[in-house]
């Protein structure tokens, strides 16, 4: 399994995300090496709080296989799924999760907690962390930076 090449391909979608102004994840699903769904932030552009990276790619994933189910799938994620996107990846049926960086404030995984070790789920996720995880991270932390630098610049107009 070569992860660094589908998390590459996660992170060109993070990079559509930023274009928007969008918190830089993506997401990506694969079934048989073949990318089956595209995901990446877009709750503002899309106006719905739900619209996370996983999300979208579960989504379009589903729609390609005309199933809400995505049994023997991988998911690439650039960072650390939230207790929102855990779930779906769950009920999707989803085997196998490989994300980047880690969250450390909403990260459901190993930040947070470990959800998909929890004993009431009735499906069993896979994990495997930290694929990327320094260019995910980077590419987190230049956006947020940014940001932090154009409220600066705001204040000081006022």
């Amino acid at each position: 399994m070569d992860h660094e090449y589908w998390m590459e391909k996660a992170l060109d979608l993070a990079d559509e995300a930023e274009a928007k102004s969008e918190i830089p994840v993506g997401a990506i699903v694969v079934l048989d090496n073949k990318i089956i769904g595209r995901g990446y932030n877009a709750p503002i552009s899309n106006c719905d709080p739900t619209s996370h990276a996983e999300i979208q790619a579960i989504r379009s994933a589903c729609e390609n296989v005309g199933n809400y189910r995505l049994p023997g799938c991988r998911l690439y994620v650039t960072l650390e799924p939230c207790s929102m996107c855990a779930g779906a990846i769950v009920h999707a049926r989803i085997e196998q999760v490989i994300y980047g960086a880690v969250e450390s404030k909403s990260g459901v995984v190993c930040s947070q907690g470990q959800f998909f070790s929890e004993p009431f789920l009735n499906h069993k996720v896979e994990v495997i962390g930290g694929v990327l995880a320094e260019k995910a991270s980077q590419k987190l932390s230049r956006f947020f930076q940014y940001r932090r630098a154009q409220k600066k610049r705001i204040k000081k107009m006022c």
